[in-house]
């Protein structure tokens, strides 16, 4: 996956994979941090993959600003994975509203 490549669903990971622009590792957010992310219940179901990917689309920019600023908190290697929660990319939202 090269920069700024497809976005892909794992389901081996059960979570939507991206790789964010100028980083070489991969950024993984879990079916589950969708659910507060589509506005679903702690106990209701969590999003479809479609549902994520869609959603994922229309707040790429977001996701993207959520990556790079736990790359920065945490000192990340440019090579280095990580996750997203729902709150990382819930303050990356919030900063656009």
């Amino acid at each position: 996956m090269a920069d700024g490549a497809e976005t892909l669903w794992r389901p081996t990971i059960d979570a939507l994979v991206f790789q964010p622009p100028g980083h070489q590792g991969f950024c993984a957010v879990h079916r589950l941090a969708f659910r507060a992310l589509l506005g679903r219940t702690p106990l209701g179901r969590p999003g479809t993959p479609e549902e994520c990917l869609d959603f994922f689309a229309a707040h790429r920019p977001a996701f993207e600003r959520a990556a790079a600023a736990k790359i920065q908190r945490r000192g990340l290697d440019v090579a280095a994975s990580l996750h997203l929660t729902s709150r990382d990319v819930a303050r990356a939202l919030a900063e656009v509203s």
